[in-house]
């Protein structure tokens, strides 16, 4: 008995020894200066705390695939805040986010309103193809002319609309302070404005009636010139006790409204997207890979676009190599992303042609068939993993497209070595995404598609599928159209994200996406793959009913 009892008091002892003693590359310093006790090499060898990304996707024998809710990050040691988790990172060589988020070139996500606002919170927006080459470039105008504070695009009328058009657009829109201008369109000359007031006791029975007999006419406007701050447009909205503050160039021409409201509301986004020299918001489109699309690119570029996306559903094709290297020939300081690519031996030819990032994912997005279609594709967590580590050969960035449905999917991105994260199906509900919302069984709904889709291809999308400059006949979907829950505003909606992204973070034991990657490819970094079982674990299981609120 005395034997054993010295046994069990002695050998913890001696294991601690070790451990002190023990020197292997996860130790660090805590801030008071003690050593960090670290772990026997054996025990770090034996599985115990998780494998090294190497083993799980390299050393490979079962030759198996895995998506992001395969693995899970073992955690790691916390020795700083939350809020000293830095999540800036690289979009491409030479453009720089303080946020990884970028909203998908898709027809029911990224608009001008969601690059707007992506940008203002520190991620970026591209502006999708199915429009004319005029219409995406003037959406991309609008982007680099915002304001924060001043309304770039207000609806306008003329003075020859009626009554009833006031009373239409406040129907829809819930407001009817509306600027009256000579053509009716933004950038006219300013005639008045018909405000609330003008409205007040004017009902259907006056709907024919003319604007020019009831608005507030020109000369007794208050306006601001061209320039103007917003901090001085306040003092003189404060000063003329008005609800709206029309913003005029020299020849009298509306270039901007600015609305009391909207200042009482205002924000500061200090991690704003923005051009270094200009000042504008940084913004990102997307074009195909046909001749007609060289014509588009120059459309983009002249409306300011700091990054173009040329978008392809596979992107290791002859088409993307001529595009790639046109643009990089033809506008030398425009960043250009390729893709979509999920092997090393895809990137490589892209590199290879100039591409400043890849965008990496196929046939893995929530509306895409084209695994299931055309049998081509990878499972993401390995696409992401596997394109990563060989482009930082190169120095190029990836962005990892597709298969996001949760914080917890950015974060495993993001530690299998992607810099950015691009969303289609999170963004899309937001009150920034196109389209309106409608109701179904009681619940707040917005339309959402695949660009795959035959209704999305019918109105452009169809050359990101279509290898051939000739008409095809027949057209075969590879992706679907439906509907997600609203998610309300993203001034909301993406504070959230990242603190989630910050908190995943934080418990894996990294400060930063630069501590990511070193951790990810010294072997500091671990990981399991979760059985179905520890997955179904590993989410909501056993209640009887229950409410899942995000924030």
């Amino acid at each position: 008995p005395q034997v054993i009892a010295t046994i069990v008091v002695d050998l913890p002892k001696s294991i601690m020894d070790q451990s002190k003693r023990q020197k292997t590359e996860n130790g660090h310093q805590e801030s008071n200066g003690d050593d960090q006790w670290e772990l026997d090499e054996e025990t770090m060898n034996s599985g115990a705390v998780g494998f090294t990304a190497t083993q799980i996707f390299i050393k490979n024998p079962a030759c198996v695939a895995y998506t992001y809710d395969d693995i899970i990050v073992m955690p790691g040691h916390i020795n700083f805040g939350l809020g000293d988790v830095d999540i800036s990172t690289k979009l491409t060589k030479n453009i720089s986010l303080k946020v990884p988020f970028v909203s998908s070139p898709m027809d029911t996500v990224t608009e001008n309103k969601m690059a707007i606002s992506m940008a203002l919170q520190g991620g970026i927006g591209i502006i999708h193809s199915n429009f004319t080459a005029e219409d995406q470039a003037d959406q991309v105008r609008k982007v680099k002319r915002f304001k924060n504070g001043f309304i770039t695009d207000p609806i306008c009328l003329s003075p020859d609309s009626t009554v009833g058009d006031v009373m239409a657009l406040k129907e829809k829109h819930g407001y009817s302070g509306i600027p009256i201008t000579d053509s009716g369109e933004m950038g006219g000359k300013l005639m008045g404005i018909v405000s609330n007031r003008d409205m007040t006791f004017l009902d259907m029975d006056n709907s024919e009636m003319k604007l020019k007999e009831i608005m507030t006419p020109r000369e007794k406007l208050s306006v601001a010139k061209e320039g103007v701050e917003l901090k001085e447009a306040n003092e003189i909205l404060k000063e003329t006790k008005k609800g709206k503050l029309p913003v005029v160039n020299d020849d009298d021409e509306l270039v901007a409204l600015i609305a009391r409201t909207d200042l009482l509301t205002n924000i500061e986004f200090s991690e704003a997207s923005k051009d270094a020299v200009t000042k504008q918001l940084l913004v990102g489109a997307a074009i195909g890979t046909r001749p007609e699309d060289r014509e588009r690119a120059g459309a983009l570029v002249e409306a300011g676009v700091d990054v173009i996306v040329v978008d392809s559903s596979q992107g290791d094709s002859t088409y993307q190599l001529e595009m790639v290297k046109h643009l990089k020939s033809s506008h030398p300081k425009l960043e250009v992303i390729a893709g979509n690519v999920v092997t090393p031996l895809q990137a490589l030819h892209l590199i290879q042609a100039g591409a400043d990032g890849l965008r990496v994912g196929m046939g893995i997005g929530s509306i895409c068939t084209t695994q299931e279609v055309c049998a081509v594709g990878r499972a993401q967590a390995s696409a992401v993993f596997h394109v990563a580590k060989f482009a930082r050969k190169y120095g190029v960035p990836i962005l990892a497209d597709g298969g996001i449905k949760s914080t917890g999917h950015i974060t495993k991105a993001l530690a299998l070595g992607a810099s950015c994260v691009m969303m289609g199906s999170m963004l899309a509900g937001t009150d920034e995404a196109p389209g309106e919302y409608f109701y179904q069984d009681g619940v707040r709904l917005k339309r959402y598609r695949g660009m795959g889709s035959i209704e999305a291809m019918s109105k452009g999308s169809e050359k990101r599928y279509v290898w051939d400059n000739n008409k095809t006949s027949v057209k075969v979907a590879q992706g679907v159209s439906g509907a997600v829950q609203d998610k309300g505003t993203l001034l909301r909606y993406i504070p959230y994200l990242k603190q989630g992204v910050r908190h995943g973070m934080q418990d894996g034991g990294v400060s930063s996406l630069q501590d990511f990657n070193d951790k990810l490819y010294n072997g500091t970094l671990r990981f399991e793959i979760r059985s179905p079982a520890a997955q179904k674990e590993g989410g909501i299981h056993g209640l009887h009913s229950f409410q899942k609120r995000l924030y």
